[in-house]
């Protein structure tokens, strides 16, 4: 459960969103956007669902905000982790970063759950706010290289799918190859 201000501490409604957002990637990260039930937020952090509608105007809006906060901790994430633009070891400092981050499953299965819910137009936007963000970081973080950022992008999905299927305790050749065992 989410922790939500003090009841009479007349907490800000920006703290309040805030709370709401992150008990929303939770439940979005096991149920997706179109299993989970805004009922279930507001549980989560003992708000009524009414209240929660005050906070955000629908799911799709409160998911849109989830992708942006969950976008914000990745470039924090990845900022946090880098190392001087264009040096040898920018990239494996930025790969670092992305496997310490979605070594948080609920950000990985957050993540794959947008990519899925993308056809709803406010998710859709955030989703590819989310990519820009994150190339236009990666990008400043290796010095500009294109092709760098492709492969450092294509690496993470590769990731993301090792993660995903636990293929680091699946000792069979293929499972080998995918996961870079």
């Amino acid at each position: 459960m989410v922790t939500m201000p003090a009841a009479g501490a007349r907490a800000k409604s920006d703290e309040r969103r805030q709370a709401v957002v992150v008990a929303a990637v939770e439940c979005f990260a096991h149920k997706g956007f179109y299993g989970t039930a805004t009922h279930e937020i507001a549980q989560r952090v003992n708000i009524s669902q009414p209240y929660l509608y005050r906070l955000y105007p629908n799911k799709e809006a409160l998911f849109a905000s989830a992708v942006d906060h969950v976008s914000d901790v990745m470039t924090r994430t990845l900022i946090g982790h880098a190392e001087d633009p264009g040096s040898g070891g920018a990239q494996e400092a930025a790969r670092t970063a992305y496997a310490a981050l979605i070594s948080d499953r609920t950000i990985l299965r957050f993540l794959m759950h947008a990519n899925c819910a993308a056809e709803e137009p406010l998710v859709g936007d955030a989703v590819r706010r989310c990519y820009a963000k994150q190339v236009d970081t990666v990008h400043t973080l290796l010095g500009g290289d294109d092709a760098a950022v492709r492969a450092w992008f294509g690496a993470g999905m590769v990731d993301n799918v090792a993660i995903v299927l636990g293929l680091a305790d699946i000792d069979q050749p293929w499972a080998r190859v995918l996961s870079g065992r």
